[in-house]
């Protein structure tokens, strides 16, 4: 029997009650601490807030009504608009007044424990609410003997702190990749895609419908956001060559650029084909092929710069679309082929190191995180303790 199941058996065996969230929490609105700059810096200290995806708006120097939080005094700030929640130790200034700023209101409640039972508070799609007080407020959570909750809060903090640690990993090579890119203090030639492109041009239209378990291999836009490392020598689709009116292939070496997609960080994602088959390139795809080292294109495409000019420009919408002009222009570093290789050998073993951990780093945060979700709802789930007539 473990720690927790022993002290369920022992504190809570028939049930626990379940609380409003206005019995656990205070909230406060952060009109006093709203910023008055417009001006943000990444070289400042202190973070901006805002309502919406983003949260993190930017950083100011403006030190005035700053409120203070900290890891002995954290809090959590629910987003009217998103209706998202997010724990905080860390003082700030905000942007939106669409949040509030949550405290606990007595001792036998873990701040730590709510904000977890919190999070398995699920909403419809599309659930849009602006009221703390009239609707959030009034849900409900359970709320074991605090002995119990802060034995939930180690071992959900557990995982909570393995998949930051490999969230970390992956922030400690992209920034040594983009450091290693940046050239500082070295005579490098700085050159447009539009220089260095031999050909350039777009892929056809494969339909779903036309995806066949054998066949010629290719490759559909949607899978290099979905199913490709920087970097692959397999499809993992086919097509039956003879339905394909036209044909437009791709080979060794060859950069294959998505320019349609949902996200304006994302867009012009890019992989470069290491494998020796002929293969086609569907619609929505542009084919560069080229006389430079692949996998130095691989990492130097992936950098924080290459991706921001990916991104120049585009409008955030449902579909976002780039184009051939538009990648054409992009700049990078070009080295001699030897500087190139060199360069691309050392990334590529610190990319395996790195990314690498059975299908990836990403696939390995992304199960860790469902890992994690399974078992937070799991632990917080309780039998409600009946009131004895």
């Amino acid at each position: 029997m473990s720690k927790l199941e022993e002290l369920i058996e022992r504190l809570c065996p028939n049930g626990v009650e379940y609380k409003k969230l206005e019995s656990c929490l205070k909230y406060e609105q952060p009109t006093k601490y709203i910023v008055k700059s417009t001006k943000y810096d990444d070289s400042y200290d202190i973070p901006v807030l805002t309502a919406g995806q983003t949260f993190i708006l930017g950083y100011t120097n403006e030190t005035n009504g700053i409120y203070i939080a900290s890891k002995k005094e954290p809090t959590i700030i629910f987003d009217d608009f998103t209706t998202g929640f997010h724990w905080v130790d860390f003082g700030f200034k905000v942007k939106s007044s669409a949040m509030k700023i949550l405290r606990p209101i007595n001792e036998n409640v873990n701040f730590r424990y709510i904000y977890y039972a919190m999070s398995c508070i699920k909403f419809e799609p599309g659930t849009h609410t602006r009221h703390w007080i009239s609707i959030y407020s009034q849900l409900t959570v359970p709320v074991p003997p605090l002995e119990v909750q802060c034995e939930i809060v180690r071992i959900l903090d557990d995982f909570t702190e393995l998949s930051a640690e490999l969230k970390a990993r992956q922030k400690q090579y992209e920034y040594y990749r983009n450091e290693i890119l940046k050239f500082e203090n070295e005579d490098v030639e700085y050159k447009s895609l539009d220089e260095i492109a031999t050909d350039m041009y777009r892929g056809a239209g494969i339909k779903r419908d036309e995806v066949t378990e054998d066949g010629i291999d290719c490759v559909r836009y949607g899978e290099i956001y979905t199913s490709y490392n920087i970097t692959f020598d397999n499809c993992i689709s086919h097509t039956d060559i003879n339905k394909i009116k036209s044909k437009k292939y791709f080979e060794y070496g060859d950069v294959l650029f998505a320019i349609t997609g949902e996200s304006v960080e994302e867009i012009g994602k890019s992989i470069v084909y290491l494998g020796q088959n002929k293969c086609l390139a569907g619609g929505d795809i542009v084919v560069m092929k080229h006389k430079q080292n692949p996998k130095y294109l691989a990492y130097v495409l992936s950098t924080t710069n290459a991706q921001m000019q990916k991104s120049k420009g585009k409008v955030k919408s449902k579909v976002v679309h780039s184009s051939v002009p538009a990648l054409k222009e992009i700049v990078i570093p070009i080295p001699t082929l030897d500087k190139q290789e060199k360069i691309a050998n050392i990334l590529e073993k610190f990319y395996e190191l790195t990314n690498n951990i059975s299908e990836g780093l990403p696939a390995e945060i992304e199960a860790r995180q469902k890992q994690y979700e399974y078992y937070r709802d799991k632990l917080l789930t309780f039998k409600e303790l009946k009131e004895e007539n």
